[in-house]
């Protein structure tokens, strides 16, 4: 890091701190008692905080029990230090805390990720990869959540570490991070795949460079995505030549061993547990949701529009459709016959008024039963948007990304935006770097919505009509 940039980095990083120290203040004197799933995470939390790890474990709880282990660890060391007694050591607003140490956390990995994938002409980079790193370590899903005692920092904060130290080649160190990541949210495993598949695509890389050079004696750049049927099938021919050679496979395993490792270890916790969630099954089936992929290109492109709306871009996609006619034709079908089929809806999301998705599905999707038809040409162009931005990545990492992507959102039968978060910032990441100007305005959306949503949490509470208790709006 450069002096100049280093010094910009740390000013920034303390302001955003302080702002965060200061909006927590506030939520906290709002909302003193545990909130939503807080009443489940919070006295958990506490009975670690007492040593009592092997007592209850309240079976509404889903997640293993990383983010109570992690909060332990750091509360008991900072009380001791402090000499704090009583109620305030692993009180709700104690515990809520080490999301604002995770907060941090994640603003720091993010610019080192930025830094890394976009390593290029670096003095000219610099102040563009610093405001990407704020924007989205302010994203609004999961900035949100630096407030409330959940799982969603800490979970980001090991996926986003384990996939910083997979790009720097340190695959014990990635494999680790991300058995923690997987201890604060089972499904975590998918990107712990994810950073293996990186290791694999960058191999696969480099092999058809090498094949392509030995043939062409030329150097290429990474494959991209084949868009005729003759590109197609040699993709296909060289990935079955890849995987069947022996030596190419052992060089790969002498690498991602580790993560097989983790793999391993997680299937025998699927095997003894006879399932992947720890409690509350039945309001957690697998199902094979597949419009959550819709739901989350218009989610994605929702939140990266300043970084990604290009007029250039929309024209491409009218020229696509009158030179493909044919193919949109049987995606749109093929897409009509999903939602159709196999769009599920969870029952917290037609009866908890309290989440927003409640009202975006209540006042778009219930409105008349064709609307969720009628938004296929909408799915179709943020789809498409979607896989034009990663052109810019290898074909082979794109590949992977696409399938950690389907394994994570489709078998989830909720509608929950928190589970778009970690996705959501890969994509993120793996964007070209947007222009300056493109950037502020990523950072005045964000900073509308968190403002908007911050204060709807905090001034526009309400009740329910047979309950005394308070009841806010939230992500």
């Amino acid at each position: 890091m450069e002096k100049v940039e280093g010094y910009i980095f740390s000013a920034l990083c303390s302001i955003n701190f302080l702002v965060s120290c200061l909006l927590f203040s506030k939520v906290t004197r709002e909302q003193r008692d545990p909130y939503m799933d807080e009443i489940f995470h919070v006295p958990q939390a506490q009975r670690y905080c007492k040593g009592k790890f092997k007592e209850q474990w309240d079976p509404m709880i889903t997640t293993l029990p990383g983010l109570y282990l992690v909060s332990v660890g750091i509360i008991k060391p900072m009380t001791w230090l402090a000499k704090l007694t009583g109620s305030v050591v692993c009180s709700t607003a104690m515990l809520r805390f080490t999301n604002l140490l995770f907060n941090c956390g994640n603003f720091y990995v993010l610019y080192l990720l930025i830094s890394k994938l976009h390593h290029r002409d670096k003095t000219r980079l610099m102040l563009r990869r610093i405001l990407s790193a704020v924007c989205l370590s302010t994203f609004p899903v999961l900035y949100f959540f630096t407030f409330l005692y959940y799982t969603d920092a800490g979970s980001t904060f090991f996926i986003l570490f384990a996939y910083l130290m997979t790009l720097y080649g340190c695959h014990k160190a990635s494999a680790l991070l991300g058995v923690c990541a997987v201890l604060f949210r089972q499904t975590n495993i998918v990107w712990v795949a994810f950073c293996a598949g990186t290791v694999v695509a960058a191999k696969m890389d480099d092999v058809w460079r090498m094949e392509y050079t030995k043939k062409r004696d030329e150097k290429p750049p990474a494959v991209r995505v084949p868009l005729s049927s003759q590109g197609v099938k040699k993709v296909i021919t060289f990935s079955l030549d890849f995987f069947t050679s022996p030596e190419t496979v052992k060089e790969v395993m002498q690498v991602t061993w580790p993560y097989a490792v983790v793999a391993a270890g997680f299937l025998l916790f699927v095997l003894l547990n006879e399932g992947i969630v720890v409690g509350d099954r039945m309001s957690h089936q697998v199902c094979f949701n597949f419009p959550q992929v819709f739901y989350f290109f218009s989610f994605t492109y929702f939140f990266s529009l300043p970084v990604s709306l290009c007029l250039h871009r929309t024209l491409r996609f009218r020229n696509s459709l009158k030179r493909h006619p044919l193919f949109f034709s049987v995606i749109t079908i093929v897409s009509l016959l999903l939602v159709w089929k196999f769009t599920y809806v969870h029952k917290y999301l037609l009866a908890d008024n309290r989440h927003f998705p409640f009202y975006i599905w209540k006042n778009i999707y219930q409105r008349h039963k064709l609307i969720r038809f009628l938004l296929v040409p909408a799915y179709i162009f943020t789809g498409w948007n979607f896989l034009e931005t990663l052109k810019s990545r290898s074909f082979f990492l794109s590949l992977a990304y696409l399938t950690c992507l389907v394994l994570a959102t489709i078998p989830q039968e909720l509608l929950e935006f928190r589970y778009f978060i970690v996705p959501y910032l890969m994509y993120r990441l793996h964007m070209p770097l947007p222009t300056f100007s493109r950037l502020v305005g990523e950072f005045l959306l964000y900073t509308v919505v968190n403002v908007a949503t911050i204060y709807l949490f905090i001034a526009k509470s309400f009740s329910w009509p047979l309950s005394l208790a308070t009841q806010r709006f939230m992500w």
